[in-house]
């Protein structure tokens, strides 16, 4: 059942709506006219807009998921099965050039999953992220969250958590409950979902000792969002240096999460879309509009030393397809357009062959045409009004489905990428 758009389409309803508006201005100087809480859920079909046919769209949809779930293993395929255990079949998601399990990766895979109504492939990669990465040990400074990284054979490499990980866990499951129903035990997705997202907002602080770096090192660590500025931590286990990644930041889900979950955290998620929506202009650059990897709760750079934190790199690609989708979504903030409209012009003015990494005025740091880039660029298109945002559309359109040593991360967010202009990443 998808929610429906209950936005007036007349176009002086919409007119009066949006004189309605309330005007707020951050510290980053971009005034924000902020809509009525409409709820638009508008899944624009950006490539049947660019003249391309359904059955081409649809063709293409397919084909991806095809290569990159059960094409061929050596070379396209970033899905594999692994067997099975007392909950049923179990899956990965790989990241081929680093030979690594990432919660990031199979989240990213349950979400592709459910919007196009693969359970057994949804189960599959959920059954194996409980199996492996759950950290039931209730003395454990990640207990009740996922260890973000493991090998393919199921042993963790990390003892830490990556909150955008949980954070795509919780969405899916909402939306495998509402599309498919909940079943019992692990499938039981309603309550896993509810489980999971309230500890990521109140979990007690837990203190352990585990290997870090080579030593042994005790770790303090609690909720994954900092609830005196309603943001998502880059680790819960950061403490000492609380700051944020702005690629982990989806006021989309929150919005959702503020209606379906426990509901006396509804408040405080309708606060943190808001939080998150407020800090996509203050962390990104006034001229170009890129966002570094990592920065602090008020949007300025990082000076402890995380190698690339302060520059425009792979994390960042997603940023701007997070409050695109928003706009797309909610349609609250129509700062979100403009910067959209910056970004792509900045890449415009790259040429068609623009690099991947930048420091944030805009110096090329790498040079390589990323596909993930290209099509999170695309994505951007969504919440875009100048006419230029049509060319980054059909820049996606012609990119070929990612394979070789780069197709875990390029290849993730193509699939997505694809799902969200053609208006099938939808709120189920």
């Amino acid at each position: 059942m998808h929610c429906k758009n209950i936005l007036p389409r007349h176009p002086l309803a919409l007119a009066c709506l949006l004189a309605l508006s309330i005007l707020t201005t951050p510290a980053s100087g971009m005034a924000a006219n902020t809509a009525p809480d409409s709820g638009l859920h508008h899944y624009r079909n950006l490539f049947a807009e660019a003249g391309h046919s359904q059955k081409e769209i649809r063709l293409k949809i397919d084909g991806a998921f095809r290569q990159l779930f059960h094409g061929d293993r050596t070379n396209q395929t970033v899905y594999y099965s692994a067997g099975a255990n007392s909950s049923g079949p179990l899956a990965y998601i790989t990241d081929i050039k680093h030979n690594d399990v990432r919660t990031e990766g199979l989240s990213y895979g349950m979400m592709i999953a459910v919007q196009l109504d693969q359970p057994s492939v949804f189960n599959a990669l959920w059954n194996w992220s409980k199996t492996y990465l759950y950290v039931n040990e209730t003395n454990h400074p990640s207990f009740g969250f996922f260890r973000w990284e493991a090998q393919t054979n199921g042993v963790p490499m990390s003892q830490f958590v990556a909150p955008d990980g949980e954070e795509y866990y919780v969405t899916a499951l909402y939306f495998a409950a509402h599309r498919w129903g909940s079943g019992k035990g692990i499938y039981d997705y309603q309550a896993q979902a509810d489980e999971l997202l309230s500890r990521m907002r109140h979990r007690d602080l837990i203190s352990g000792e585990f290997v870090w770096q080579n030593t042994n090192r005790m770790v303090t660590a609690g909720p994954l969002f900092d609830a005196d500025h309603k943001m998502v931590l880059f680790s819960p286990s950061s403490e000492r240096n609380r700051f944020t990644d702005p690629s982990y930041h989806l006021p989309a889900f929150y919005e959702l999460w503020s209606r379906w979950g426990p509901p006396e955290d509804s408040t405080f998620w309708r606060k943190a879309a808001a939080a998150s929506r407020n800090y996509f202009p203050r962390v990104t650059n006034p001229s170009t509009g890129l966002n570094p990897n990592l920065a602090n709760f008020d949007g300025t750079l990082l000076t402890m030393l995380y190698r690339g934190s302060t520059n425009f790199s792979y994390d960042a690609f997603r940023t701007a397809g997070n409050w695109s989708v928003d706009w797309a979504w909610w349609g609250k903030d129509l700062r979100e357009r403009e910067l959209s409209d910056r970004l792509q012009a900045f890449f415009e003015s790259q040429g068609t062959n623009y690099g991947c990494q930048f420091t944030l005025d805009g110096r090329v740091l790498e040079k390589r045409h990323a596909q993930g880039l290209v099509a999170v660029n695309a994505v951007a298109s969504l919440a875009a009004t100048n006419p230029r945002a049509r060319n980054f559309v059909e820049d996606l359109w012609n990119t070929p489905v990612p394979d070789g040593k780069e197709r875990y991360y390029e290849g993730l967010l193509y699939m997505m990428a694809l799902l969200h202009c053609s208006g099938e990443f939808r709120i189920w």
